[in-house]
C-alpha cells in the first residue's frame, strides 16, 4: 500500500556553508535562505501537502557569534512575514521567555482556527527539545510528522521536535538549502511513497 505524506518537517541546512563556498561571510547565508523557503512553500501546496513545518533556529544556535545570531533571527522574522502572504494557517513555536526570542513574532504564537483545506505551516523559532518536554510538551499544537527533508547532508534531527518525528520517515538531501530546487521535493515526496509505513503495527 501506497502512502502520501500529508505533513512534511522542513530542516533547512547549510546556508553557512553555501555562503563560505561563495567567498561571503557565513552571515550572509541566511537571508539566501528565504526564497527557497516560499519556492518549497507553492511547491508543496501544489503538491497536495496539507502541513508543513520549518525549523527556523534553536535555543542552541543562540551559542553562536552575533552576528550570525541576529542575522538568523532576522531572517525567520522575514521568514514568516513572507509565509503570512500566502494563503495558510501560520503558528510559530518556541521558547517566547527567552531573549533570543524575537518580540515581533509574539503574536504568531498562538495557533488560530482555520478551515480544514487551508494549508497550515509551523515555524520553530528558538525551540529547544529539553524546553519542549520540560515544560508538558508545549508544542503539542504540532501533530505527527510524515517525513522529515533534511538538506546539507547531515544525518541527524538536531532536536527537531523529537516526540512528532518518533516514527518519521527522514530523507538526507546532500546539496546545500540555498540551492533548493523542486525536484529535490519531487524526489522525497516519492521516496515516501514507497516506504513501508507502518507506525509499529
Amino acid at each position: 500500500m501506497q502512502h502520501k505524506a500529508r505533513h512534511i518537517g522542513i530542516i533547512p541546512d547549510g546556508n553557512r556553508r553555501w555562503a563560505t563556498q561563495n567567498g561571503l561571510r557565513k552571515e550572509i547565508g541566511y537571508d539566501h535562505g528565504l526564497q527557497p523557503g516560499l519556492r518549497l512553500l507553492r511547491a508543496a501546496k501544489q503538491r497536495g501537502i496539507k502541513e508543513i513545518t520549518y525549523y527556523g533556529f534553536t535555543v542552541d544556535n543562540c551559542k553562536r557569534p552575533k552576528e550570525q545570531f541576529e542575522a538568523f533571527k532576522n531572517a525567520c522574522c522575514n521568514a514568516v512575514k513572507l509565509i503570512e502572504k500566502e494563503d495558510v494557517s501560520l503558528y510559530v513555536c518556541g521558547n517566547t521567555k527567552s531573549n533570543c526570542f524575537p518580540s515581533q513574532l509574539l503574536p504568531y504564537t498562538v495557533k488560530k482556527d482555520s478551515p480544514e483545506d487551508k494549508m497550515k505551516v509551523n515555524f520553530l523559532v528558538n525551540y529547544g527539545w529539553e524546553w519542549d518536554i520540560k515544560n508538558g510538551w508545549l508544542s503539542h499544537e504540532i501533530p505527527r510528522i510524515d517525513m522529515v527533508i533534511r538538506w546539507g547532508g547531515m544525518r541527524r534531527l538536531s532536536g527537531f521536535l523529537p516526540l512528532q518525528t518518533v516514527y518519521s520517515d527522514f530523507y538526507v538531501i546532500d546539496d546545500l538549502w540555498p540551492t533548493f530546487q523542486e525536484k529535490h521535493l519531487d524526489d522525497a515526496l516519492e521516496w515516501y511513497v514507497h516506504q513501508d509505513v507502518t507506525l509499529g503495527g
